[in-house]
């Protein structure tokens, strides 16, 4: 079997049905309608998104960053205008902080079922996560919303004072960097900031642990020079090597309750052959 086959029977090992559909819809050509049906049944009435779509936030209630999931997904598929686009950004305007961003988390979340990370103050700031990812594919599929020019100046003014960033960070700031319209600012912006950019990033594909390696950064080629053509090639080869004997890929984060190892791993599975695919890796 080849990487597509093995990965598509991991999936039916270990993926939830969401991430099957999908990868029916991207590498089988089965039903984008599917698909956006699935997801819709993570969206709340509030219009935000909830419900394990992130799987280390296991609690119903919407937050931020099960919406920027629901948006990459929906980029996949060039599904911007799905009526969940509109709620969602109804909800984001409704949890927005003063000065134009989301938090990374609600308060809520200190009453649900979750990773042990997911922690929040009473009255958590706007943050770049997941702010400037949002923002950013918005910008990428021409969406135009009340709360997205507030938005994007928050990132602007997030990165304007940024002097180093831990990786989930830059990895924002890099989407962001990479698709907003205003492209002279954005190329300055990432010429200043590529330096700091870069110190987030884990070169070395061996080390082991919860680190940021270059196609993590860059899971699909970037108008960005952010990686020399060499880093992005020792990446895919190792990725390449790395889909294991069952036919998928895990994260190498904490997997705090077995289910979400089974969770993530359809979803990274995913992420690989998204990543493999946009390279010129994958077979035919």
């Amino acid at each position: 079997m080849d990487i597509i086959d093995r990965a598509e029977l991991y999936l039916h090992h270990h993926g939830r049905l969401l991430d099957r559909f999908r990868f029916e819809a991207l590498f089988r050509g089965g039903s984008r309608t599917r698909v956006l049906d699935a997801l819709s049944c993570y969206q709340n009435e509030d219009g935000g998104f909830g419900n394990a779509l992130e799987p280390d936030l296991r609690g119903p209630g919407s937050q931020p960053e099960p919406v920027e999931v629901a948006f990459w997904i929906l980029d996949e598929l060039d599904a911007f205008d799905s009526p969940m686009v509109p709620a969602a950004c109804k909800y984001l305007s409704s949890i927005t902080t003063g000065d134009g961003g989301v938090p990374f988390v609600l308060p809520s979340v200190r009453d649900t079922v979750r990773a042990p990370w997911w922690q929040s103050g009473d009255n958590p700031p706007g943050d770049l996560i997941p702010t400037a990812s949002i923002v950013a594919l918005l910008h990428k599929h021409a969406v135009t919303h009340p709360w997205l020019d507030a938005a994007t100046d928050f990132c602007w003014s997030k990165l304007y004072v940024a002097r180093e960033f831990e990786p989930y960070a830059a990895r924002a700031a890099v989407t962001f960097l990479d698709q907003v319209p205003d492209r002279r600012r954005a190329e300055s912006e990432f010429a200043r900031l590529r330096d700091a950019i870069l110190a987030a990033v884990t070169f070395d594909l061996n080390t082991p642990g919860h680190v940021h390696f270059p196609l993590d950064f860059a899971p699909e080629p970037l108008r960005l020079p952010l990686f020399e053509q060499d880093v992005l090639d020792a990446g895919l080869d190792a990725m390449l090597a790395a889909q294991s004997a069952e036919g998928g890929w895990g994260g190498n984060w904490q997997m705090w309750t077995p289910l979400v190892e089974h969770e993530w791993g359809g979803y990274v599975t995913l992420l690989r052959l998204k990543t493999l695919r946009a390279y010129g890796r994958l077979p035919g």
